[in-house]
């Protein structure tokens, strides 16, 4: 079979005419498929524009060539959707959770999430799959007859449980949520919608998660090249990336680095969509689930990578964290302000209902916060804290 021809519909597959439906009734479209549907209400929303302005590694304005959260899921979408038409998997809903899967991170890269996290302490702390929940389902204010987007059930278990269930069976929580529970946004819309927390999600979702490490490791790269973080032959230390240069190198004796290093990421994204695709379908011989409710009830995620690619995989993360999230520059750009006594700098508050705006003094800046700006959403307005000369 072509790489692009999409397999027949397996029959393990989310199957939209069998969704559990909507929590607020709505006639069918005469047009989409309720997953469709979905993903063009996901598309189409406030909390997908924002992605624009949010970032992962460097901020918005260094550069107009790096990743922002907005053009990172649309590549996870990419991957996904090639993973699930060769699985015979819906696209339709592996693109809604791909595209989905970030409008609950803040702006500034992991170091905004740990700044809310720690403002929230008190209050069970920030859980960006949580927010992402709260602005499917209440924040987003677009519709007459419901907050929210009103999501099918199958997109909202998937946002929720991408990564795996997040409660035993009697509901007792697991791995990360051990300590401090499920995230309060999460438990308390489980009570008005049970999402099954105890059980995996389905495979649609499971492409969802994995495509966003296949894009992680590929674009983060790409973006370490242009930043001069390191160079091409620097990721000859780990043996995949080193093979799949050899290869370029051999194909293409003299090419320029720029082209080295696009080759190489697009040598790296079909190499692990094909070890994907390869080891998902020995679980799922081995499983043999005949239904979407067999993949949640199996008990172990059914996509995945093999052993070696994990290791492979988590040897291009070591490097990524060595030489680029840690490195001076992008800590510097991420890292902690001044102290305030050495900052010269106000606050402004804008408010995207009033158009107001007002200059609070330095003073008002704690000494602890681990950032000097953020972004919260709220249910009637966008606040925006920005540093600036006045």
């Amino acid at each position: 079979m072509s790489v692009g021809m999409a397999a027949p519909r397996a029959r393990y597959a989310c199957d939209p005419d069998g969704s559990r439906g909507r929590l607020f009734n709505e006639p069918s479209s005469k047009t989409r498929s309720p997953f469709r549907r979905d993903c063009d209400r996901v598309i189409h929303s406030t909390a997908f524009r924002r992605l624009k302005y949010k970032t992962q590694v460097f901020v918005f304005h260094e550069g107009d060539h790096y990743r922002t959260r907005l053009t990172h899921s649309l590549e996870v979408a990419q991957i996904a959707r090639a993973l699930a038409r060769q699985l015979g998997l819906d696209e339709d809903l592996t693109e809604t959770l791909a595209l989905a899967h970030d409008l609950g991170h803040p702006p500034f890269g992991h170091a905004g999430e740990r700044a809310l996290d720690a403002c929230l302490k008190a209050h069970g702390g920030f859980d960006h799959n949580a927010h992402t929940l709260r602005v499917v389902t209440s924040l987003e204010h677009r519709y007459p007859e419901f907050d929210g987007l009103n999501l099918t059930w199958e997109s909202l278990e998937g946002i929720v449980k991408h990564n795996g269930p997040l409660t035993e069976r009697d509901g007792a929580p697991l791995s990360r949520h051990r300590e401090s529970g499920v995230p309060a946004g999460i438990s308390d819309y489980d009570r008005i919608c049970d999402l099954e927390l105890w059980t995996f999600a389905s495979l649609e979702a499971q492409v969802a998660a994995i495509a966003d490490d296949i894009a992680y490791d590929a674009h983060d790269i790409d973006d370490g090249l242009r930043a001069g973080l390191f160079k091409v032959d620097d990721l000859k230390v780990m043996a995949l990336t080193a093979d799949i240069i050899a290869d370029i190198d051999r194909d293409y004796p003299g090419l320029d680095d720029n082209r080295r290093g696009a080759e190489l990421v697009r040598e790296l994204i079909s190499h692990l969509i094909g070890a994907v695709i390869s080891e998902a379908r020995k679980r799922l011989d081995i499983a043999q689930p005949q239904s979407a409710d067999d993949v949640r009830h199996y008990g172990d995620q059914l996509i995945a990578f093999s052993a070696d690619v994990a290791e492979a995989e988590a040897a291009i993360k070591a490097f990524l964290k060595l030489r680029m999230y840690r490195h001076q520059w992008v800590m510097r750009i991420m890292g902690a302000p001044p102290a305030p006594a050495k900052m010269p700098w106000g606050l402004k508050f804008r408010s995207q209902r009033s158009r107001s705006a007002s200059t609070l003094p330095t003073e008002a800046i704690k000494p602890d916060w681990p950032l000097w700006f953020m972004l919260v959403s709220t249910n009637d307005a966008l606040v925006l804290l920005t540093r600036f000369t006045p």
